[in-house]
């Protein structure tokens, strides 16, 4: 559509307009001047955004049933077309392929690679979207078309789960747009291990690729540890430790399916024999491996959004803490802690400070020797703190 005859959206005189020009990607409810008309918009529809002054700040996709009431496209001169949506792709494509040897990485990370709301994760041949954004669902045969034009994979999946869909208002119904679902787990190389990724029944797009660098740092301690992977998913932290030369890992996790995953994953690299699985809360494993005077030389918590809003971060807080005093005790003198939080609302200040709080409350001291956070594959917009959302924290106790 020419941004000629696109509808117009302005923002109140006291909104911040600077903010937009110099790069902010979203503009929330109350910053924009509200009619029936603009109430009416389609989700996903789009608009030319501008100042209080009716100057054009930028191109704008409008959900008036979100909070984020406009996620800005582009500038306000832009048509958004199939051309447009190959150019933002190939450009996502191009830095992974200078950063990864194998196809096997997150394509798109939503605002950071010009996408505003859309991951997509690449499996080889197999690509998983997320339009978690309305604009990106009304468009999703154009982008999918784009994808499969600009990377040549065979088989994409459209996955619709997850909290962000539900608060634009969107639908939670998966698809296979392109090709087919694999017929099952797909083995995924990463940091020398193998990973078995679920892409229709598994956790998010099956697997996740924002903590390659994480794996890699704590499989460099890990060369003739017992290793403790905790919240392990797929094996994660094990899978990567034992690839390093562990001489054990201990994988726990609440999913049964996870743990399968895992266990398969172990078996396509030969170590079995060096792997073991345990199912059930993480709190309670945790204790009970304490309880049985078990001891580790590296033990990694990588634990699910505790704290995934504001409302939640005093309680986040507190099991962060937690986590850390029950994991500490379990970490022989001289070894290793891992400690890693995937919650944007828990700043690294506020997480660092729970986590040293719950060592402390352990009886143990350490310094911390590394912190760790998404890999480039997830770059990091410099104006949305959300997107900076993983942290890890390695301790030396």
């Amino acid at each position: 559509m020419s941004p000629l005859s696109l509808p117009r959206l302005r923002m109140k005189p006291k909104a911040n307009a600077r903010a937009v020009r110099h790069g902010a990607p979203w503009v929330y409810d109350n910053e924009i001047v509200t009619d029936r008309r603009t109430k009416a918009m389609t989700p996903g529809a789009l608009a030319v955004l501008e100042d209080a002054d009716r100057a054009e700040l930028a191109l704008v996709a409008v959900n008036p049933n979100s909070r984020i009431f406009a996620r800005v496209l582009d500038g306000p001169g832009v048509t958004l077309d199939r051309a447009w949506l190959e150019a933002r792709l190939r450009a996502a494509l191009a830095l992974r392929e200078v950063l990864f040897d194998a196809p096997f990485y997150r394509l798109v990370h939503a605002e950071a690679d010009g996408l505003p709301g859309v991951i997509i994760d690449r499996f080889g041949d197999t690509a998983v979207v997320q339009p978690n954004a309305a604009w990106a669902d009304v468009l999703l045969n154009d982008l999918v078309a784009a994808l499969v034009s600009v990377t040549g994979v065979k088989n994409v999946l459209k996955n619709a789960g997850g909290r962000t869909r539900g608060l634009e208002g969107l639908d939670d119904v998966s698809t296979v747009p392109v090709g087919q679902a694999p017929d099952g787990p797909l083995p995924v190389p990463m940091n020398g291990a193998t990973y078995m990724a679920d892409l229709t029944g598994g956790q998010k797009t099956g697997l996740f690729f924002d903590q390659r660098p994480n794996h890699a740092f704590a499989a460099r301690l890990s060369r003739g540890a017992r290793v403790l992977d905790v919240f392990s998913h797929v094996g994660g932290f094990s899978l990567a430790a034992l690839a390093a030369g562990a001489t054990s890992a201990l994988a726990v996790d609440g999913s049964a399916p996870a743990l399968d995953l895992a266990q398969q994953g172990a078996a396509a690299m030969g170590v079995s024999d060096r792997f073991a699985t345990r199912q059930g809360d993480a709190f309670a494993a945790l204790e009970a491996l304490a309880a049985e005077g078990e001891s580790f030389d590296v033990v990694i918590c990588d634990p699910p959004a505790f704290a995934p809003s504001k409302q939640a971060l005093e309680a986040g807080l507190r099991a962060y803490e937690r986590i850390a005093k029950l994991a500490a005790p379990l970490v022989r003198e001289g070894g290793f802690l891992g400690l890693c939080s995937c919650s944007h609302a828990a700043d690294l200040s506020k997480f660092r400070q729970a986590s040293t709080r719950g060592i402390g409350r352990a009886g143990r001291r350490g310094a911390l020797i590394h912190t760790g956070f998404a890999g480039p594959d997830h770059p990091l917009h410099p104006q949305l703190a959300e997107s900076g959302y993983l942290k890890a924290l390695f301790y030396r106790l």
